[in-house]
């Protein structure tokens, strides 16, 4: 039985842990705030209106690709292929390249910078896997013009974050709404944990300083985690609406 990612694949433990995944999404929206393309999120108005149900939408997506069989997982990508190209069709316009490249990059990068932040550093195969396995997501998608390998990539990163993001209503609108979607104390902590997870770059356009010892904190939670009472801090800090939808993503088991 031939799976997408293999089984010992470092993308698997990553993408199985609900505290990395968070930190992907929370990574990611910050940047995506910033991102020249971002008016195509408010052309459908979903991401807007209610990122949190997007947020879920999102990773449930992801998993199914990381975790399943290579046939189911991709024909989950040709589906998330045919949602994009009903959205241009609608809009009579199409959603330039390198903007779904910005995209797969920051799934490549938080996946990384998440994970070195709460677990390890990353050996260079490691991080040289996890560029594997998305850059096959983007080949799947037709996305053209992919860097050939990690170093290549790590080159293109750094041009895409240097040209295509800027600050906007869109990104103030975008804040707003997570903000009322989370509240003042978890809309708080979302943007202190950003502040140490975001490339410089996306930190100058959008923070000003960090005085918040978010550091420490983190490292308080690595040890409730290994009392095993982090469900304590999870229960303070995640709305309970979510609560159900973020249990389940530690549970995704292989299809």
């Amino acid at each position: 039985m031939k799976h997408f990612v293999d089984d010992k694949s470092i993308v698997r433990e990553i993408w199985k842990n609900t505290d990395i995944v968070l930190l992907i999404f929370a990574g990611s929206a910050a940047e995506f705030a910033l991102n020249k393309a971002v008016d195509w999120l408010y052309f459908t108005g979903k991401i807007p209106t209610n990122p949190l149900e997007r947020l879920f939408s999102t990773v449930e997506f992801a998993q199914k690709i990381v975790f399943s069989e290579e046939e189911f997982a991709l024909a989950t990508i040709d589906k998330i292929t045919q949602i994009h190209q009903g959205v241009e069709k609608s809009r009579g316009q199409t959603i330039p390249d390198w903007a779904y490249r910005d995209v797969l990059y920051m799934l490549i990068d938080y996946s990384i910078r998440s994970f070195e932040l709460i677990e390890r550093k990353l050996e260079t195969s490691e991080k040289e896997e996890i560029f594997d396995v998305f850059s096959r997501l983007g080949i799947r998608m037709g996305l053209k013009e992919l860097p050939n390998n990690y170093n290549d990539w790590l080159i293109d990163r750094t041009i895409h974050l240097e040209n295509n993001l800027q600050k906007g209503a869109f990104t103030i609108h975008l804040f707003e709404q997570y903000k009322k979607h989370l509240g003042n104390s978890r809309y708080f902590i979302l943007l202190e944990i950003q502040k140490i997870l975001v490339p410089k770059i996306v930190f100058k356009m959008i923070f000003e300083t960090s005085n918040f010892p978010t550091k420490t904190l983190l490292k308080l939670y690595k040890i409730s985690k290994i009392l095993k009472v982090d469900y304590l801090a999870k229960a303070i800090l995640l709305p309970k609406k979510h609560k159900e939808s973020i249990t389940n993503i530690g549970k995704y088991e292989t299809l």
